[in-house]
């Protein structure tokens, strides 16, 4: 991955997650009482980083399936709502323990 698309990654991210909460204080002056565009202002930010987050996970390691199994444990992990270091560090042990046993039987 080289530094212009890591830079313009995270310049994004801090982008979207910042807009979306500093444009209703701008634009609007009275408090949002719809529900929809509330709940909308606030998941918007978490939808836009997953959809930026998510794609990368698969072709950020050697095979797909060492990629999908630590996504599967890290969803398993926040499921039972553990910390952030927690499930970042169980789901990159879980895709380093599977690459090493790929590459021990000789599948990848």
């Amino acid at each position: 991955m080289n530094s212009t698309y890591l830079l313009a990654a995270v310049g994004t991210m801090a982008l979207v997650t910042y807009l979306p909460r500093f444009l209703p204080l701008a634009i609007f002056r009275k408090k949002i009482k719809n529900p929809f565009i509330r709940s909308f202002l606030f998941y918007m930010p978490y939808g836009i980083l997953a959809a930026m987050i998510i794609p990368s996970i698969f072709f950020s390691t050697a095979s797909v399936c060492s990629a999908v199994c630590g996504t599967i444990a890290a969803f398993i992990l926040a499921y039972k709502k553990l910390g952030l270091l927690s499930v970042a560090f169980g789901a990159c042990a879980t895709v380093f323990l599977v690459e090493l046993f790929m590459r021990y039987t000789n599948l990848l």
